[in-house]
């Protein structure tokens, strides 16, 4: 088990992964850097080769592919994972690493949104939907993270082993945040420097089309882990929609005796027993959520174990 891992995902990146490589070493020199390309047409290989870094490969692509395989592979008591496009400075990996190793934390967030982000970054849709992003999940999972797109993270090994990589793409930043808020897991933030892609660089993030995968995501982990939430609110407005349109025929009804809506007075009663089935479902999924969370912590304690174990064995050894 290595001490301090950094994890660094790569596709197309020959003009900046040397500098990052050569950061990272100046930075954190006792670390182990993994370089996961991901079908990179250019040097990027080659070069994180030269510098000395270890390479291996992810051929489905998509960065939550790069990721998933990462996570599986890679044993460490603390990971760093950083783009390969030298906007992170890596000055502020070892504050990220002390706060994993020596303050418990088990997801450390690289706070790019309050520093120089919007003065930096130049692509204006990126600095709304990152702020759409962030006040969403705040609002909607009760938490303050400061910064949900960041690409550049520390994490615990219990973190890494009960992380379940769904997404392939770059909404896997926000699966990671939810993953954490969700089951109770310590967060912190630490602010950092931003700098947009040098001269020649080019973001591999697609505004409209990666922007609507972060949402649906959002919504799909939001009917996940919060399902009574998510169901309750679909049975509220499912019964005041069956409410609205019935009561002209209710009030008809008390006028005149008569039901001169059939097709009204069916469809709002079948909107209601559709009200009633969503608030029930969200009550089971609850109970099923709940439980999940207590296999969720039975599992981490069997990883704590174990990497309390592996560090005893090592520490003997030496």
């Amino acid at each position: 088990m290595d001490k301090i891992a950094v994890l660094i995902p790569c596709y197309n990146e020959e003009k900046t992964i040397e500098k990052v490589i050569k950061d990272t070493q100046r930075c954190l020199p006792e670390a182990v850097i993994y370089v996961y390309n991901n079908n990179s047409t250019d040097r990027t290989v080659e070069i994180a080769k030269a510098c000395g870094a270890i390479v291996r490969n992810e051929y489905m692509q998509g960065k939550g592919n790069v990721i998933r395989r990462m996570f599986r592979e890679i044993e460490a008591q603390c990971y760093i994972m950083v783009d390969g496009d030298d906007t992170y400075p890596m000055e502020s990996a070892s504050e990220m690493v002390d706060k994993v190793l020596n303050h418990n934390a088990d997801m450390v967030v690289g706070d790019r949104l309050s520093s120089t982000y919007f003065t930096q970054n130049k692509r204006p849709f990126h600095n709304f939907g990152n702020s759409l992003v962030r006040s969403s999940i705040n609002r909607l999972f009760d938490c303050d993270v400061r910064d949900i797109m960041t690409g550049y993270r520390a994490f615990s090994y219990e973190f890494v082993k009960t992380f379940p990589v769904l997404s392939k793409g770059f909404e896997i930043e926000t699966e990671m945040t939810i993953h954490a808020v969700t089951n109770n897991m310590q967060i912190e933030n630490v602010v950092i420097e931003y700098r947009d892609r040098p001269a020649g660089s080019e973001s591999k993030l697609n505004t409209y089309s990666d922007g609507f995968r972060v949402i649906r995501t959002i919504s799909r982990l939001y009917r996940d882990y919060k399902p009574m939430h998510f169901f309750s609110a679909m049975a509220f407005v499912l019964a005041v929609l069956a409410i609205i349109f019935i009561i002209p025929v209710f009030k008809e009804y008390w006028e005149t005796g008569l039901v001169q809506r059939f097709p009204t007075l069916i469809v709002c009663g079948f909107t209601m027993i559709a009200a009633l089935q969503a608030f029930f479902n969200g009550m089971m999924l609850q109970n099923m959520a709940i439980n999940n969370r207590r296999t969720f912590e039975m599992q981490l304690n069997g990883l704590h174990r174990k990497k309390m174990s592996v560090i005893a064995e090592e520490k003997d050894v030496n």
